[in-house]
């Protein structure tokens, strides 16, 4: 260890942190045994920022090791996050240890200058705070794999020593699993101990992976059902907490996750725990919506504030084709209430598909539910476009005059109705872009919408004036304006592959562009590859060019997805590709992923429909 008279002994200056400099370092460690709390407090927080950056560590971080390590024993107070500290700096792939990359690494150095100091460390594992305790079994557990044989034996010592008689449960859990980062196998899934019997059964299961034994589902479901939200685990020697590992662990056996959602759920599920993983289920595996509506159905009940539970039971709902009646009178319910939930219980609802969410939705529209409300219900067009045109008017911007325009979408000819809407959203530029393309597709040909268009094609936004050029030209049935337009976009530099998606209603006219167009077939860009491609079976009408470049692209990755699309609109689809599309469609496990979050259509579910298309043309 170091104490504050020899740094000055580091160069400091001389190395770096996350911002720069790492002069700083020094007047941060004296802060440390102050008589100022609030400085030492706020000297760990900057630690935590420059030294240990989101993860990363760097050369200023190995030098201050032993002056924290120093500080943690010494300074008067903060000792639990400072080997808290030490702990996450030392965090590390066990795995690279014995890499070559790993010999002269910052981590390296870190991991050394640690374990120099931790039989010094070792007896704050005695330490009367229990906080302390389980900060000090993190420290150890951080480099337990690193460890000569001596510094070994005194800590496993004095970890066992822990696990046999702690006062505190959770520091004798936190020891067990320290005692299993030694190779100490230990399986106490009968002790007295909740919190023991818990980290047992989830060591258990992560040895020995799915399917988890009957009797460690039956623990984890259990004793994992309501756990004290102070007494979460730390030391796995990485930043993860007990929670996430033991969601991911459960995700990776669906009817085990179930089982111990359903647990969970029925015990009160307690901080959405197990809504959280019934979710979680559906997030990576096809085909549970249904048991996992049911499952967010009876925890509904549990939530006070559902608001997160329902945006989540709108996601899934939509993708099942009859959704339960008693889910959809529970939605309905919520949704005809007032206070914060209503919106989320009512977009679910229209997801739902229930006709008594139209109702609902045209005595409170907003910009999300009328898009919802407009795909599931296109058959409501002389109801829902009178709302849309007004809400319009009243002059929605950024996302809600987007969604609203495109809400107008699904009603085909019926949406030249919001014709003066739309003029006066490409005017003032609200939403402008896809107000210009549902100018260009409703087909009406007036001097003041060609104008309009003509200006929009002279804005500074690209995306904006290709729009504007491609409507102009569907309108007028001129490919002048167009052909400069997207002249100038494909010869700049820049993500073209955004204008090129746009050319498809030119088809034929946009022939002059192929010179541009054909070098991008071999772009180094995944997505200009793939819009060029696509772009160039639009123009020639051949897919010879096109199905080689879009096959290579095709695949469970977002511009694989785009390229399957395109390759089911070519006709064709090469035997080379068949064995690929027949394990998208069999997996029984998402294979591109997605969250309710997004609030977009799941794309996993694209993929097994493109395949299933592509598979039926031979």
């Amino acid at each position: 260890m170091r104490s504050p008279a020899e740094l000055d002994d580091v160069r400091w200056s001389e190395l770096t942190h996350a911002y720069g400099s790492a002069e700083d370092v020094p007047e941060l460690i004296r802060a440390l045994y102050g008589d100022d709390e609030e400085a030492a407090s706020e000297a760990i927080h900057e630690f935590h920022g420059n030294i240990y950056h989101q993860g990363t560590i760097y050369e200023a971080s190995a030098p201050a090791v032993p002056f924290l390590a120093h500080a943690a024993l010494h300074a008067p107070g903060n000792r639990e996050d400072l080997l808290m500290l030490l702990a996450v700096l030392a965090d590390h792939d066990t795995a690279a240890v014995g890499s070559p990359r790993w010999s002269g690494s910052d981590i390296a150095a870190l991991c050394a200058e640690l374990r120099a100091v931790l039989p010094e460390l070792l007896p704050c594992l005695g330490d009367p705070g229990r906080g302390v305790r389980r900060a000090a079994l993190r420290t150890v557990a951080s480099v337990a794999d690193l460890l000569p044989e001596e510094t070994r034996a005194l800590a496993v010592e004095r970890v066992e020593a822990l696990y046999a008689g702690d006062p505190v449960p959770a520091v004798r859990a936190d020891a067990l699993i320290v005692l299993n980062l030694f190779g100490r196998v230990l399986e106490p899934l009968d002790s007295p101990l909740a919190e023991v019997r818990l980290a047992a059964a989830q060591l258990a299961a992560e040895r020995n992976g799915p399917p988890y034994a009957p009797e460690l589902v039956t623990v984890l479901a259990e004793d994992g059902a309501d756990p004290d939200p102070g007494e979460d685990a730390f030391p796995w020697p990485d930043t993860s907490t007990r929670e996430e590992r033991l969601t991911g662990l459960l995700t990776r056996e669906p009817d085990a996750a179930l089982t111990v959602a359903a647990r969970w759920i029925a015990a009160g599920d307690t901080g959405s725990r197990g809504s959280w993983l019934a979710g979680g289920v559906a997030e990576r595996w096809r085909d549970r919506e249904r048991e996992v509506l049911d499952l967010l159905l009876a925890a509904l009940p549990h939530q006070g504030k559902p608001a997160s539970l329902l945006r989540t039971i709108g996601y899934w709902v939509e993708r099942l084709p009859e959704p339960d009646a008693a889910l959809r009178d529970a939605l309905h319910e919520r949704a005809g209430a007032d206070g914060e939930t209503a919106e989320p219980a009512l977009l679910a609802l229209v997801r739902s598909r229930d006709p008594r969410a139209l109702d609902l939705v045209l005595d409170r529209p907003g910009a999300r539910l009328l898009a919802a409300a407009a795909r599931h219900f296109p058959e409501a067009a002389d109801r829902l476009i009178p709302v849309i045109r007004r809400e319009l008017a009243a002059g929605s911007t950024g996302n809600d005059g987007i969604a609203l325009v495109q809400a107008l979408t699904p009603f085909g000819t019926a949406a030249r109705a919001a014709q003066p809407e739309l003029i006066d959203c490409l005017g003032t530029r609200r939403a402008a872009i896809v107000a210009a393309r549902r100018l260009g597709a409703n087909g009406v040909h007036t001097p003041e919408i060609t104008d309009l268009l003509l200006d929009a094609t002279r804005s500074s936004d690209p995306s904006l004036r290709a729009s504007a050029a491609v409507a102009h030209h569907r309108l007028t049935g001129d490919p002048d304006t167009a052909l400069r337009t997207y002249e100038t976009l494909l010869s700049s530099k820049g993500q073209t592959h955004w204008y090129l998606s746009g050319l498809e209603p030119m088809g034929p006219a946009a022939a002059p562009l192929l010179p541009l167009i054909e070098p991008l077939l071999e772009a180094g860009y995944d997505w200009t590859r793939a819009a060029a491609a696509e772009a160039h079976h639009w123009i020639t009408g051949s897919p010879d060019r096109a199905v080689p470049v879009l096959a290579a692209l095709a695949g469970p990755t977002p511009v694989g997805l785009s390229a399957l699309r395109a390759l089911v609109a070519t006709g064709r689809s090469p035997r080379d590709l068949h064995p690929a599309l027949h394990t998208y469609i069999a997996s029984p496990e998402r294979l591109i992923t997605d969250t309710p979050l997004s609030g977009q259509d799941h794309p996993d579910d694209e993929l097994r429909t493109l395949s299933r298309l592509l598979l039926a043309l031979g």
